[in-house]
């Protein structure tokens, strides 16, 4: 397993879907100069999502293979479709950048978790269930899907308080704003407005 330095962080980006954990974690980790870790998942694509950058897609068999590999560090099934981690692409990451971000449901936070201790951050991004509905609404996911996921919003919710930090998410600029501030006292960047 990787050996830690002082500063090196994972930061998860965890919450409910459509509470807006992922365009908040690109946005904070534009501005940390941070590098994405990729899931696998056997899901289809939904609206926007790109192969590579938001998922690696792939199919089951191909999932299984790896997974019999021991590849994956996190593995979980979600409505009868697998996400997983694999091990390597977290070590890869902090190895060529120090830092690394991911955007994961409260399964993979808390694996990562225990697997790494005190070197994961987890920040929960929320907002009211109306919200998090219409977003959704908003990308052009199917009924089936929007239902699904908040059939497990209180749950996800619930997972709030495990976390490190929390922030309501309703202004992405503000939200991304505060958790810069917050992450910067981790990860001792010496941030300078360059305005």
């Amino acid at each position: 397993m990787h050996e830690f330095r002082d500063k090196e962080k994972i930061i998860v980006f965890t919450g409910p879907d459509g509470s807006g954990r992922k365009s908040v974690a690109e946005a904070v980790g534009h501005t940390f100069g941070m590098a994405k870790v990729v899931s696998f998942t056997t899901r289809a694509p939904r609206p926007g999502e790109v192969n590579g950058f938001d998922y690696h897609f792939i199919t089951q068999q191909s999932y299984n293979q790896m997974e019999e590999q021991g590849e994956f560090l996190e593995s979980v099934t979600i409505n009868g479709n697998s996400y997983g981690i694999r091990g390597v692409d977290v070590e890869e990451h902090l190895e060529t950048n120090g830092c690394s971000y991911l955007i994961l449901n409260h399964e993979g936070a808390d694996i990562l978790k225990k697997v790494y201790g005190d070197k994961v951050i987890r920040l929960f991004i929320y907002a009211d269930r109306q919200t998090v509905e219409e977003r959704q609404r908003l990308l052009g996911l199917d009924e089936e899907i929007i239902a699904n996921h908040l059939s497990h919003y209180d749950q996800e919710v619930d997972y709030r308080s495990s976390c490190e930090h929390s922030y309501e998410n309703y202004d992405l600029a503000q939200t991304t704003y505060e958790i810069t501030n917050t992450l910067e006292t981790y990860l001792d960047r010496n941030l300078v407005d360059k305005d």
